[in-house]
C-alpha cells in the first residue's frame, strides 16, 4: 500500500459501537463489544448520503483513530487554515480581538484590461491585453473593513487556535 495523508470536513457525534449498529438498525457481531467507545462521523465532502436522516455519508469510527486523525473546528493549525480557504472557508484566530474579524482567499483571476485602468497605466498588461491577478488572502478588519493583502505574522503561523467562521 501507498501512504496518503488526506483531511476531509465531517460531522461527528460521541457514539459506542453499539449505539451505532441500533442507528443503523443492524445487530452486532458476537464478536464485537457494543461498549466501545467511538464516534457518529458523517462526511460533507463527498460521498453519496446512505442514510435518510443524513445529507452526508454515515459511518462510526472508534475513538482513538477519530482523535488522533480529527481535530474539532476551533483547533485548526495555519496550514489548516489555508487548505479550508482553498476550498472557501472563512476562518478567524480564537484570539482575535475584534469581533467579526476573519480571512479568506480571493481567487485569481485574468481580465481583459482597459486603457483606463488602474494596471494599464503603470504598464502591467500582457501583450493580448491581459494581466494575470494571482490569489490573496484578505481580513475582514475589526470596524468591517476588507483588508486585501493581508500577511500571518509568526503568532499566527505558528497557532492551533484558527476556526472557522459561518
Amino acid at each position: 500500500m501507498d501512504f496518503h495523508i488526506g483531511s476531509k470536513a465531517l460531522n461527528a457525534e460521541v457514539m459506542t459501537l453499539g449505539e451505532y449498529n441500533d442507528f443503523r438498525g443492524w445487530e452486532l457481531p458476537k464478536d464485537e463489544d457494543g461498549s466501545t467507545p467511538g464516534y457518529l462521523v458523517e462526511y460533507l465532502d463527498g460521498g453519496k448520503a446512505n442514510v435518510d436522516t443524513h445529507e452526508g455519508y454515515i459511518s462510526w469510527s472508534p475513538k482513538d483513530v477519530f482523535e488522533h486523525s480529527y481535530r474539532k473546528s476551533d483547533n485548526f493549525t495555519f496550514g489548516d487554515a489555508l487548505e479550508l480557504m482553498g476550498h472557501g472557508a472563512k476562518l478567524a484566530r480564537t484570539g482575535w480581538n475584534g469581533k467579526g474579524m476573519c480571512i479568506f482567499l480571493v481567487q485569481g483571476y485574468n481580465p481583459m484590461i482597459t486603457p483606463d485602468s488602474q494596471y494599464a497605466m503603470v504598464g502591467v498588461p500582457n501583450v493580448d491585453g491581459t494581466v494575470i491577478i494571482n490569489p490573496t488572502i484578505h481580513m475582514v478588519t475589526a470596524t468591517g473593513e476588507v483588508q486585501p493583502g493581508w500577511l500571518a505574522s509568526q503568532a499566527d503561523m505558528l497557532a492551533k487556535d484558527w476556526m472557522l467562521v459561518e
